[in-house]
Protein backbone atom coordinates (compact mmCIF):
# COMPACT_ATOMS: atom_id res chain seq x y z
CA UNK A 1 0.00 0.00 0.00
CA UNK A 2 1.20 3.49 -0.79
CA UNK A 3 0.83 6.39 1.60
CA UNK A 4 -2.20 8.64 1.17
CA UNK A 5 -0.74 11.22 3.62
CA UNK A 6 2.94 12.11 3.94
CA UNK A 7 4.38 14.31 6.69
CA UNK A 8 7.71 15.89 5.74
CA UNK A 9 9.71 17.20 8.75
CA UNK A 10 6.47 18.78 9.94
CA UNK A 11 6.48 21.35 12.74
CA UNK A 12 3.19 22.92 13.82
CA UNK A 13 2.29 25.62 16.28
CA UNK A 14 0.44 28.81 17.05
CA UNK A 15 1.92 32.33 16.89
CA UNK A 16 5.14 30.61 15.75
CA UNK A 17 5.49 28.71 19.05
CA UNK A 18 5.89 25.00 18.21
CA UNK A 19 3.26 22.54 19.44
CA UNK A 20 4.36 19.57 17.32
CA UNK A 21 7.98 19.09 16.33
CA UNK A 22 9.59 17.52 13.28
CA UNK A 23 7.27 14.65 12.35
CA UNK A 24 8.10 12.64 9.26
CA UNK A 25 6.19 9.59 8.12
CA UNK A 26 3.09 8.44 6.34
CA UNK A 27 -0.41 7.02 6.71
CA UNK A 28 -0.96 4.17 4.28
CA UNK A 29 -3.96 4.14 1.97
CA UNK A 30 -6.72 2.12 3.65
CA UNK A 31 -5.06 2.13 7.08
CA UNK A 32 -6.77 2.54 10.45
CA UNK A 33 -4.61 4.55 12.86
CA UNK A 34 -5.09 5.91 16.37
CA UNK A 35 -3.24 9.06 17.44
CA UNK A 36 -2.65 9.02 21.19
CA UNK A 37 -0.58 10.89 23.74
CA UNK A 38 -0.80 13.12 26.82
CA UNK A 39 -3.07 16.16 26.92
CA UNK A 40 -1.49 18.98 24.92
CA UNK A 41 0.61 16.56 22.88
CA UNK A 42 -0.45 18.11 19.55
CA UNK A 43 -2.89 15.42 18.43
CA UNK A 44 -5.73 17.72 17.36
CA UNK A 45 -3.20 20.16 15.92
CA UNK A 46 -1.92 17.41 13.63
CA UNK A 47 -5.41 16.68 12.26
CA UNK A 48 -5.97 20.38 11.56
CA UNK A 49 -2.76 20.48 9.54
CA UNK A 50 -3.90 17.51 7.45
CA UNK A 51 -7.19 19.26 6.67
CA UNK A 52 -5.31 22.39 5.62
CA UNK A 53 -6.82 24.50 8.42
CA UNK A 54 -3.39 25.08 10.01
CA UNK A 55 -0.33 26.19 8.07
CA UNK A 56 2.94 24.48 9.08
CA UNK A 57 5.70 26.44 10.76
CA UNK A 58 8.12 24.15 8.95
CA UNK A 59 7.87 21.21 6.59
CA UNK A 60 4.74 20.19 4.74
CA UNK A 61 1.83 17.78 4.43
CA UNK A 62 1.23 16.11 1.07
CA UNK A 63 -1.78 14.07 -0.03
CA UNK A 64 -1.33 11.34 -2.62
CA UNK A 65 -4.22 10.44 -4.91
CA UNK A 66 -6.79 12.52 -3.01
CA UNK A 67 -7.46 16.19 -2.44
CA UNK A 68 -8.86 17.97 0.59
CA UNK A 69 -12.40 17.76 -0.81
CA UNK A 70 -12.02 14.02 -0.20
CA UNK A 71 -11.60 14.51 3.57
CA UNK A 72 -14.38 14.03 6.12
CA UNK A 73 -13.29 15.75 9.35
CA UNK A 74 -15.07 15.40 12.69
CA UNK A 75 -13.85 17.98 15.24
CA UNK A 76 -14.34 17.64 18.98
CA UNK A 77 -17.93 18.21 20.05
CA UNK A 78 -16.84 21.15 22.20
CA UNK A 79 -15.86 23.01 19.01
CA UNK A 80 -19.34 22.67 17.45
CA UNK A 81 -22.05 25.26 18.06
CA UNK A 82 -25.39 23.51 18.49
CA UNK A 83 -27.38 26.67 19.18
CA UNK A 84 -28.11 27.23 15.47
CA UNK A 85 -31.77 26.33 14.78
CA UNK A 86 -31.37 23.35 12.44
CA UNK A 87 -32.97 19.93 12.58
CA UNK A 88 -31.35 16.52 12.40
CA UNK A 89 -32.19 15.74 8.76
CA UNK A 90 -30.86 19.07 7.48
CA UNK A 91 -27.67 18.59 9.49
CA UNK A 92 -27.09 15.19 7.93
CA UNK A 93 -27.81 16.52 4.43
CA UNK A 94 -24.85 18.87 4.81
CA UNK A 95 -22.90 15.76 3.91
CA UNK A 96 -24.04 16.33 0.32
CA UNK A 97 -22.34 19.75 0.24
CA UNK A 98 -19.31 18.62 -1.77
CA UNK A 99 -21.58 17.40 -4.58
CA UNK A 100 -24.23 20.14 -4.68
CA UNK A 101 -22.42 23.25 -3.37
CA UNK A 102 -24.23 26.34 -2.11
CA UNK A 103 -26.76 26.59 -4.92
CA UNK A 104 -27.32 23.00 -6.05
CA UNK A 105 -30.71 21.37 -5.64
CA UNK A 106 -31.32 18.70 -3.02
CA UNK A 107 -33.16 15.84 -4.68
CA UNK A 108 -35.63 13.36 -3.22
CA UNK A 109 -32.98 10.67 -3.61
CA UNK A 110 -30.55 12.73 -1.52
CA UNK A 111 -33.16 13.05 1.22
CA UNK A 112 -33.71 9.32 1.09
CA UNK A 113 -29.96 8.78 1.44
CA UNK A 114 -29.92 11.05 4.50
CA UNK A 115 -32.77 9.10 6.09
CA UNK A 116 -30.95 5.84 5.34
CA UNK A 117 -27.79 7.23 6.99
CA UNK A 118 -29.79 8.14 10.09
CA UNK A 119 -31.24 4.64 10.20
CA UNK A 120 -27.70 3.23 9.89
CA UNK A 121 -26.66 5.08 13.07
CA UNK A 122 -29.84 4.15 14.97
CA UNK A 123 -31.71 7.46 14.65
CA UNK A 124 -34.62 6.61 12.37
CA UNK A 125 -37.53 8.86 13.36
CA UNK A 126 -35.27 11.68 14.63
CA UNK A 127 -35.35 13.63 11.34
CA UNK A 128 -37.22 16.71 12.59
CA UNK A 129 -35.74 17.01 16.06
CA UNK A 130 -33.62 20.12 16.63
CA UNK A 131 -29.96 19.23 17.11
CA UNK A 132 -29.84 21.36 20.26
CA UNK A 133 -32.29 18.95 21.93
CA UNK A 134 -30.11 15.87 21.42
CA UNK A 135 -27.89 14.16 23.96
CA UNK A 136 -24.15 14.11 23.33
CA UNK A 137 -24.36 10.52 22.09
CA UNK A 138 -27.30 11.23 19.77
CA UNK A 139 -25.56 14.26 18.31
CA UNK A 140 -22.42 12.21 17.66
CA UNK A 141 -24.56 9.69 15.79
CA UNK A 142 -25.90 12.55 13.64
CA UNK A 143 -22.37 13.66 12.80
CA UNK A 144 -21.40 10.11 11.82
CA UNK A 145 -24.50 9.93 9.60
CA UNK A 146 -23.36 13.12 7.89
CA UNK A 147 -19.96 11.54 7.24
CA UNK A 148 -21.68 8.52 5.69
CA UNK A 149 -23.16 10.89 3.10
CA UNK A 150 -19.80 12.54 2.48
CA UNK A 151 -18.51 9.20 1.21
CA UNK A 152 -14.91 10.40 1.73
CA UNK A 153 -11.77 8.34 1.18
CA UNK A 154 -9.97 10.01 4.10
CA UNK A 155 -11.73 10.25 7.49
CA UNK A 156 -10.31 12.23 10.42
CA UNK A 157 -11.94 11.87 13.85
CA UNK A 158 -10.96 14.07 16.81
CA UNK A 159 -11.92 12.38 20.10
CA UNK A 160 -15.07 10.82 18.59
CA UNK A 161 -16.00 8.74 21.64
CA UNK A 162 -15.44 11.27 24.44
CA UNK A 163 -18.38 11.82 26.82
CA UNK A 164 -20.74 9.41 25.04
CA UNK A 165 -22.35 6.23 26.36
CA UNK A 166 -20.95 2.73 25.85
CA UNK A 167 -23.74 1.63 23.46
CA UNK A 168 -23.16 4.63 21.18
CA UNK A 169 -19.40 4.05 21.29
CA UNK A 170 -19.87 0.41 20.25
CA UNK A 171 -22.21 1.36 17.39
CA UNK A 172 -19.87 4.07 16.08
CA UNK A 173 -16.83 1.80 16.37
CA UNK A 174 -18.73 -0.63 14.13
CA UNK A 175 -18.96 2.16 11.54
CA UNK A 176 -15.24 2.80 11.85
CA UNK A 177 -14.57 -0.88 11.21
CA UNK A 178 -16.92 -0.72 8.19
CA UNK A 179 -14.97 2.20 6.73
CA UNK A 180 -11.73 0.31 7.27
CA UNK A 181 -13.17 -2.76 5.51
CA UNK A 182 -14.10 -0.49 2.60
CA UNK A 183 -10.42 0.48 2.29
CA UNK A 184 -10.94 4.06 3.45
CA UNK A 185 -8.13 5.70 5.45
CA UNK A 186 -9.24 6.49 9.01
CA UNK A 187 -7.23 8.46 11.59
CA UNK A 188 -8.71 8.97 15.07
CA UNK A 189 -7.44 10.94 18.06
CA UNK A 190 -8.22 8.81 21.12
CA UNK A 191 -7.51 8.61 24.85
CA UNK A 192 -8.71 5.11 25.80
CA UNK A 193 -5.66 2.89 25.24
CA UNK A 194 -7.61 -0.34 25.74
CA UNK A 195 -9.99 0.80 23.01
CA UNK A 196 -7.01 1.51 20.79
CA UNK A 197 -5.50 -1.91 21.44
CA UNK A 198 -8.80 -3.63 20.69
CA UNK A 199 -9.80 -1.82 17.49
CA UNK A 200 -6.91 0.07 15.88
CA UNK A 201 -4.13 -1.86 14.12
CA UNK A 202 -1.72 1.09 13.97
CA UNK A 203 -0.89 3.87 16.42
CA UNK A 204 1.02 7.14 16.42
CA UNK A 205 2.14 7.94 19.98
CA UNK A 206 2.72 11.66 20.10
CA UNK A 207 4.16 13.90 22.82
CA UNK A 208 4.79 17.04 20.77
CA UNK A 209 7.16 14.88 18.80
CA UNK A 210 6.68 11.30 17.64
CA UNK A 211 7.51 8.74 20.31
CA UNK A 212 6.47 5.66 18.33
CA UNK A 213 4.57 5.01 15.10
CA UNK A 214 3.66 1.57 13.85
CA UNK A 215 1.75 -1.57 14.90
CA UNK A 216 -0.26 -0.75 18.00
CA UNK A 217 1.27 -3.39 20.28
CA UNK A 218 4.74 -2.02 19.54
CA UNK A 219 3.82 1.66 19.68
CA UNK A 220 2.09 1.25 23.06
CA UNK A 221 4.90 -0.74 24.64
CA UNK A 222 5.44 0.27 28.29
CA UNK A 223 8.79 1.92 27.57
CA UNK A 224 7.20 4.18 24.95
CA UNK A 225 4.34 5.15 27.27
CA UNK A 226 6.82 5.98 30.04
CA UNK A 227 8.81 8.16 27.66
CA UNK A 228 5.67 10.02 26.54
CA UNK A 229 4.67 10.69 30.16
CA UNK A 230 8.17 11.89 31.02
CA UNK A 231 8.22 14.28 28.08
CA UNK A 232 4.81 15.67 29.09
CA UNK A 233 6.08 16.36 32.60
CA UNK A 234 9.00 18.38 31.22
CA UNK A 235 7.18 20.46 28.59
CA UNK A 236 8.23 24.07 28.43
CA UNK A 237 5.17 26.13 27.49
CA UNK A 238 7.49 29.08 27.05
CA UNK A 239 9.39 27.35 24.25
CA UNK A 240 11.19 29.76 21.90
CA UNK A 241 9.62 31.03 18.73
CA UNK A 242 10.36 28.89 15.70
CA UNK A 243 12.44 31.04 13.32
CA UNK A 244 12.87 28.55 10.53
CA UNK A 245 10.93 29.15 7.34
CA UNK A 246 7.41 27.86 6.99
CA UNK A 247 6.30 25.90 3.97
CA UNK A 248 2.70 25.54 2.88
CA UNK A 249 0.80 22.27 2.86
CA UNK A 250 0.37 20.76 -0.56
Amino acid sequence: MGDVIRLHDLTLGYRRHPAVHHISGGFADGSLTAVVGPNGAGKSTLLKAVTGALRPLQGRVTLEGVDRRDIAYLPQQAEIDRSFPIDVLDTVMLGHWRRVGAFGAITAAMRDDARAALAAVGLAGFERRPVGALSAGQFQRVLFARMLLQDARLILLDEPFTAIDARTTADLLALVRRWHAERRTVIAVLHDLEQVRAHFPRTLLLAREPIAWGPTAEALAPANLRRARAMAEHWDDGAPVCDRGAAGAA
